[in-house]
């Protein structure tokens, strides 16, 4: 790893995850919810921008590898780590491996909430 590539990523990720702050706060602020409508719109338009990008990346094999990894790792990584999730996902689907393409579903899914509860309830205990 270089010092370009560091910069790619740090100079993107400040990027998506200014631009994840003013989209949730946006559809927070504007659309009715009782889901969290934000942060399931940044991680549709990141996965749908990932999928693009990727698409784009097949056709332009030119492009600098610091580019791509302002774009993706910087930008859609703080925006949305879902995004990678998604186009891996869809990589496996695409490749007939289902099983293995369920199973990443299943365990991204339904580890992270499990983990996101465990570690909140961890604090919660911590702090009494």
């Amino acid at each position: 790893m270089n010092t370009l590539t560091i910069i790619a990523v740090a100079s993107g990720g400040a990027l998506g995850a200014t631009l994840r702050l003013l989209i949730n706060g946006f559809v927070n602020k504007y659309v009715p919810h009782t889901l969290p409508f934000g942060t399931l719109t940044v991680n549709l338009l990141g996965s749908l921008i990932i999928g693009m990008l990727f698409a784009y990346f097949h056709f332009n094999t030119h492009l600098s590898p610091h580019l791509k990894t302002f774009m993706v790792t910087g930008i859609l990584g703080a925006l949305t780590t879902y995004s990678t999730f998604a186009i891996e996902s869809f990589f496996l689907l695409e490749s007939g491996q289902y099983g293995h393409a369920f199973a990443n579903m299943a365990l991204n899914l339904f580890g992270t909430i499990l983990l996101a509860g465990i570690g909140y309830i961890m604090v919660l205990n911590l702090a009494k």
